[in-house]
């Protein structure tokens, strides 16, 4: 199917003539992670469709992103122009970053690049990167059933030295660096420095701004097949098979909290022990508290048929002397003046030696 009529040519035209929306993001060098971005849904839809859209394996991921209920049906209405976060698979090799594998679009009856990029995929992509993705030599030409490659931009690299996700985030209407950088616990000049903007007057409304977003610490060992876990605020994550559920919350000191899904395993048969070994039999995300110190059981990651626990002590005792100077404070004053007055009386007997 060709599309050559003047008004295509016209909308590519014009298409290549606009400043695109999107951004492409550069990585320092090869690795593979997760990215987010903002999805703006053209029509009235359900979490379904958009699923099948981005060619997703599984409804959760989209849940989880969006902090939705596990039990969230797919059929759950989507309104035209509201935003869905798209969790998806990232792989930078060189020096760029673009989705791995996903989404594949499959060209209908009528379709032409221009609207997959603006209208279908609102703008996350311009023709050009469709083209160089696809080896599309001719952006006027392209069939009916033919399979095309998607390639969403995205990034892994670390920011100020810190594992983050990278998150494309689309600007709304009177909004400021200064705003989004609070709202998302990150620096202005991050910010800035990111998106190659040299002040907040260049940040346009419906433009994407790459947002790295901080994810909560973990007890995650590093022999864990989920060593590379992040979970930003107020998402969560399936791990271990989809028998474990980890969300971050920044108003729990950003450590990142774990219990058992409830759900099946991927595959057959049920999810392994969620137990951590000793006193207690606690389970993953459960305490018990003996005074004033408290024992939880951790999750610490998963390798094959094993779910990995650590125990984890915490004392909820108030500091010894704290608060007025006193206790183990008071002490190490004390041994502090002992100290100057052994100097002194060394230091005495010294001068009557001498004379």
């Amino acid at each position: 199917m060709a599309r050559t009529n003047f008004f295509s040519a016209f909308l590519l035209f014009f298409a290549m003539a606009t400043p695109p929306s999107t951004f492409s993001l550069r990585c320092a060098s090869p690795a593979s992670c997760n990215s987010l971005i903002d999805y703006v849904s053209p029509n009235a839809t359900t979490l379904s469709s958009i699923q099948t859209l981005f060619t997703l394996p599984n409804l959760s991921s989209i849940l989880a992103a969006n902090n939705l209920p596990l039990s969230t049906l797919p059929t759950y209405p989507i309104a035209s122009k509201q935003i869905i976060k798209i969790l998806f698979p990232c792989i930078c090799t060189n020096g760029t970053g673009i989705s791995n594998g996903l989404p594949s679009y499959t060209v209908i009856h009528g379709d032409g690049l221009y609207h997959i990029a603006a209208e279908v995929f609102s703008g996350l992509i311009t023709v050009s990167q469709i083209q160089t993705a696809n080896n599309i030599s001719n952006p006027d030409l392209i069939l009916e059933g033919q399979k095309l490659s998607i390639p969403l931009p995205c990034s892994c690299d670390d920011v100020d030295g810190q594992k983050v996700m990278h998150y494309g985030h689309v600007v709304p209407e009177g909004s400021s660096v200064e705003g989004i950088a609070q709202e998302f616990n990150t620096s202005q000049d991050t910010l800035l420095r990111l998106n190659n903007l040299n002040s907040s007057k260049e940040l346009m409304a419906g433009s994407i701004l790459d947002v790295p977003l901080r994810a909560c610490s973990s007890t995650i060992k590093n022999n864990s097949m989920d060593y590379n876990l992040l979970v930003p605020n107020d998402t969560y994550a399936l791990t271990a098979n989809n028998c474990v559920v980890c969300k971050c919350d920044a108003a729990l000191q950003w450590v990142l909290q774990c219990v058992p899904s409830g759900q099946l395993k991927t595959g057959a048969g049920s999810c392994p022990s969620v137990l951590c070994e000793g006193p207690g039999n606690l389970s993953i995300g459960n305490s018990t508290s003996s005074g004033c110190n408290r024992t939880t059981c951790s999750y610490a990651g998963y390798n094959n048929q094993t779910i990995l626990t650590t125990l984890a002590l915490n004392s909820t005792c108030p500091a010894v002397g704290g608060g007025g100077g006193g206790g183990e404070s008071l002490a190490v004053r004390l041994r502090g003046w002992r100290h100057m007055l052994l100097l002194f009386l060394i230091f005495t007997v010294s001068v009557a030696y001498v004379r």
